[in-house]
């Protein structure tokens, strides 16, 4: 039997908390995936104010690993434990700026760095809008470092019903993108 294959998923405190979400749903319908989360404190509140009351326990139970976001000694924080790569969904501004830096003050951002450090994949849903010139280049930063900078755009031609389509569209599209 081979080892399951360990995706990083980190949700910050950028509006879109249920693209995260979806992303723990899809990647626990995935019996060869393991799925380590770590939440930053700005997104367990944005949980809790886009997806509502229990989302965070919800959110627990789809994962195999909960890391605490102030623990940057964890598994994940280190380039000898392998993982498939890392999405970080939503991606705020912050956590972006972070990464690009490598300020490494946080468990998100440290295990961020060692994917970029590692050379695996590492997916940004960046979630802001309008840009200003210093997004542009942090975006364009964390880019030449090896990440994939992926704003969750929806996909207007696929004519989505709702906005369940769309977040289950961009969800799958940022897992498509740990290939």
């Amino acid at each position: 039997m081979s080892e399951k294959q360990r995706v990083v998923l980190g949700i910050s405190g950028a509006s879109g908390a249920a693209i995260g979400m979806r992303i723990a749903e899809r990647l626990a319908g995935m019996p060869a995936v393991e799925t380590h989360l770590v939440v930053s404190g700005a997104g367990e509140r944005t949980l809790l104010h886009e997806v509502g009351p229990g989302a965070g326990e919800r959110l627990r139970a789809l994962v195999a690993k909960v890391h605490d976001s102030a623990d940057i000694g964890a598994t994940i924080a280190s380039g000898s434990f392998r993982t498939r790569g890392m999405i970080v969904a939503p991606c705020s501004m912050r956590s972006l700026g972070a990464i690009a830096m490598s300020l490494s003050d946080t468990l998100l951002v440290r295990a961020a760095d060692v994917h970029l450090k590692e050379r695996r994949r590492l997916v940004l849903l960046v979630r802001e809008s309008p840009l200003h010139l210093g997004h542009v280049r942090l975006m364009s930063q964390v880019t030449e470092m090896g990440a994939i900078v992926a704003p969750p755009v929806p996909a207007f031609y696929l004519k989505p019903a709702g906005i369940a389509e769309m977040i289950d569209h961009l969800a799958a599209r940022a897992i498509d993108l740990l290939a």
